[in-house]
């Protein structure tokens, strides 16, 4: 084995896998940067605080890079590869990110890179192929070390240059986590998150209302945060109208919004807050305030304000929700 020091960065999502990648390399002496790489669509709550608390556990550095914008113009719409079941262009994902692990190698001083993906464990970016795909966008086929799956896979330049030990590496395919849970026993990792997909982009319901955004603006980073959260709406004039499901809802959408909405409230009841498109018309006002209106805790036969923006409306709810679902985006 190599003595030398050696350094890695890995693309850490806060989840077992990458975790556990971390701590199979670190275990061998190398030191090991964790970097979250944020595309913006990651989860409808930050992960911060569970991504630090998974790094302090295996004792990384935690570092992030927001590139929102940059896969917004870049990734997203036009995807060499194609997207999966929902808006998800995975292997293109996957390959930007590597790409920009790639080029903070030397001003980092790494020497390669780690990824927590596991052979066959996703149906499109972690499909034997897949990662071929991955690593021939990314140009980093020789410095990818992928320890879940390294003895299934080619060895790398760190195995052969002794930098880490292959025989200290696994070699798990297909979608079973059991060695996964039972190596996560034995070195005492606590609070991890369960498997599962992290991406909202992965999410049909999700996928759904982006399309839909998509088709009548663009769209643009400080969108991204009203997508999550909320019921959504599209009024016959063309607002775009979300409405609060839940006091957490109603704190998110009053941080997300942004000069291209106007806030939606009740003044005399109890009820959402809600955020519509600030260029909506009159007429998709008034019916804003009535659907917010009917989502409090109001009855149809009295009469309620609601500001919008500057503008105060007088309004009663619908007699039911059920005149409120012709307007809901179908996902």
């Amino acid at each position: 084995m190599n003595k030398t020091p050696r350094k890695a960065i890995a693309l850490f999502s806060g989840g077992l896998d990458s975790t556990l990648a971390i701590h199979l390399v670190k275990s061998q002496g190398v030191e090991v940067i964790a970097l979250n790489i944020d595309i913006g669509f990651g989860s409808t709550k930050s992960k911060l605080e569970h991504m630090q608390n998974m790094c302090d556990q295996v004792g990384v550095e935690l570092r992030t890079l927001d590139i929102r914008d940059q896969y917004l113009r870049e990734i997203l719409f036009n995807p060499k590869y194609g997207y999966g079941k929902n808006f998800n262009p995975c292997i293109d994902c996957h390959g930007n990110m590597f790409k920009i692990a790639k080029e903070l190698m030397e001003p980092w001083g790494a020497d390669f890179l780690i990824s927590g993906e596991v052979v066959g464990q996703r149906p499109m970016s972690q499909r034997r192929d897949a990662l071929d795909l991955v690593t021939g966008l990314s140009e980093t086929d020789d410095i990818l070390l992928r320890p879940m799956s390294a003895k299934a896979l080619p060895p790398t330049l760190p195995e052969r240059e002794g930098w880490v030990d292959r025989e200290k590496l696994l070699g798990i395919t297909g979608r079973n986590r059991e060695v996964q849970l039972k190596l996560a026993k034995e070195i005492g990792l606590e609070n991890f998150e369960k498997p599962g997909g992290g991406c909202l982009l992965t999410d049909e319901n999700f996928s759904k209302k982006l399309a839909e955004f998509v088709e009548h603006d663009t769209l643009e980073v400080e969108d991204i945060a009203l997508l999550k959260c909320g019921r959504h709406l599209r009024l016959p004039d063309g607002a775009k109208l979300v409405i609060g499901r839940h006091k957490e809802d109603n704190e998110m959408i009053e941080a997300a919004i942004t000069p291209k909405y106007t806030k939606i409230k009740l003044l005399n009841a109890v009820g959402p807050i809600a955020a519509i498109s600030a260029n909506a018309s009159e007429l998709d006002k008034e019916l804003a305030a009535k659907l917010t209106a009917t989502y409090g805790k109001t009855k149809p036969e009295e009469k309620y304000e609601a500001q919008v923006g500057d503008e105060i409306f007088t309004t009663s709810p619908f007699d039911s929700k059920e005149p409120c679902q012709k307007y809901f985006i179908k996902t």
